[in-house]
């Protein structure tokens, strides 16, 4: 912020939460400056089912971007639905943590959960958006919100909010530079947001090569005669998941309501399988006893896992960390040591042909899942171990500096987004001068 300038004097607003404003600003109450609309219509009814929709669901949270429209007629509206005029600003009194508003650009309908208002005169609508984006408004309806069951500002309270109200060409003027700057932002967000896909997708082509064609760009290649996998060098062996495999069976598949304990072995599920990682970050246990009592399910170091249903395509290998644990509905795969490695096995199933492997295989219309029998079939290239390591430590000598890339840019959208967060805050509370600005 330190490119602009705060006003030359200021005044206490006589509110805890807006703090000093200019001097110049008037500070009313919201039901002075805005109108909040009253009068239901019925949704189901001409021209109303063919108008467009907003609802929550249809809002980022904290950008007021609209993700996406429907009519009322498709989203199948039955209950009353508020009427909004171009222009009007619509908030979301439920969960206002999530801080969803937008500007409607057209004639539209409103879910019950939102508020179409519109400013009165002397009062920009634009500024009034960005207002019900700020921080110490969203922190102010949070703490209203939170009085009540479930978490909504009511009319009442939002009626009782005291609106900071500069003169309306300098509402529009902050209005316009609030525009102009957020879309700048917003821009450099999709550009490193489309970088991180771009890394993701170098990432995976990477690995499906290493593990497909190997690190010789010289090899001799033969067809491999499974028609995804196409051909592979010369020297490797292409060979069913049984075969080079001493153990494939489940794990405990029933519920798990009962056996769930606070404390003892860690129990993992397919939630816990992601990326080529376990993350036990959502912990699961069960006793010693139950677990010594299913016995086929306790991990060993370099057993595969396979998400047997809900997030199939995930594939893992258990490391040290995780020998010992139970789990739960996963295929457990015991690589034959001498002829392959279980980290080779899992960075095979998480290349592309890999992947697209397990989908292909999936059974069950209604609740697709994977069976053992299947996954015992599927075609693995197989090169000799000490190539298997060789291209191995490649990859993850390239995991490490995708992920530094990718964790580097992650923290520049979060620091793009706090400052264009403070930006709009800055200027709807007037700790910042936009009137040269424009």
């Amino acid at each position: 912020m330190s490119q602009y300038k705060p006003y030359p004097a200021y005044k206490d607003s006589g509110v805890e939460w807006l703090g000093r404003v200019p001097e110049h600003w008037d500070v009313l109450s919201f039901q002075r400056c805005v109108s909040i609309a009253e009068g239901q219509v019925n949704p189901e009814q001409s021209p109303y089912s063919e108008m467009t929709l907003i609802a929550p669901n249809h809002l980022e949270s904290g950008t007021g971007r609209v993700l996406y429209s429907e009519t009322a007629a498709e989203q199948n509206a039955e209950s009353g639905k508020y009427l909004c005029q171009s222009g009007d600003v619509v908030y979301s009194k439920i969960r206002p943590a999530l801080r969803k508003v937008c500007i409607a650009e057209e004639r539209s309908l409103c879910s019950a959960d939102m508020y179409p208002m519109r400013g009165h005169s002397g009062m920009n609508n634009g500024f009034l958006f960005w207002f019900l984006l700020s921080e110490p408004f969203s922190a102010f309806a949070v703490l209203e919100a939170d009085r009540v069951a479930m978490p909504k500002i009511n009319r009442e309270s939002l009626n009782a909010v005291q609106l900071p109200r500069p003169q309306l060409a300098e509402q529009q003027a902050i209005t316009s530079r609030l525009d102009r700057e957020t879309a700048r932002i917003d821009a450099l967000i999709e550009k490193k947001t489309r970088f991180i896909e771009l890394l993701r997708e170098k990432r995976q082509a990477l690995i499906t090569h290493a593990v497909t064609k190997g690190l010789d760009p010289n090899v001799k290649m033969k067809d491999s005669g499974v028609e995804w996998l196409g051909e592979v060098p010369e020297h490797w062996e292409v060979r069913s998941v049984s075969s080079v495999s001493t153990k494939i069976t489940n794990g405990y598949v029933g519920p798990t309501r009962d056996i769930l304990v606070e404390e003892g072995v860690r129990y993992l599920q397919s939630l816990h399988i992601k990326g080529n990682q376990i993350k036990f970050d959502v912990p699961y246990f069960v006793t010693e006893e139950w677990s010594n009592q299913h016995r086929k399910s306790i991990l060993e170091t370099g057993d595969v896992l396979i998400v047997q249903t809900g997030d199939i395509g995930q594939v893992t290998v258990v490391t040290d960390e995780f020998a010992g644990c139970n789990c739960h509905a996963l295929i457990i795969v015991a690589p034959e040591r001498s002829i392959i490695a279980g980290e080779w096995m899992s960075w095979v199933f998480n290349s592309s042909y890999g992947y697209h492997t397990l989908l292909s295989i999936q059974t069950g219309a209604m609740h697709p899942h994977l069976n053992c029998g299947n996954v015992k079939d599927v075609f693995l290239p197989v090169p000799p171990l000490t190539e298997q390591r060789e291209i191995m430590k490649h990859i993850e000598h390239e995991e490490r500096r995708v992920a530094a890339l990718v964790g580097k840019t992650e923290r520049s959208i979060e620091l793009l987004k706090e400052r264009r967060s403070a930006l709009i805050t800055a200027a709807v509370t007037g700790q910042i001068d936009l009137r040269e600005a424009v």
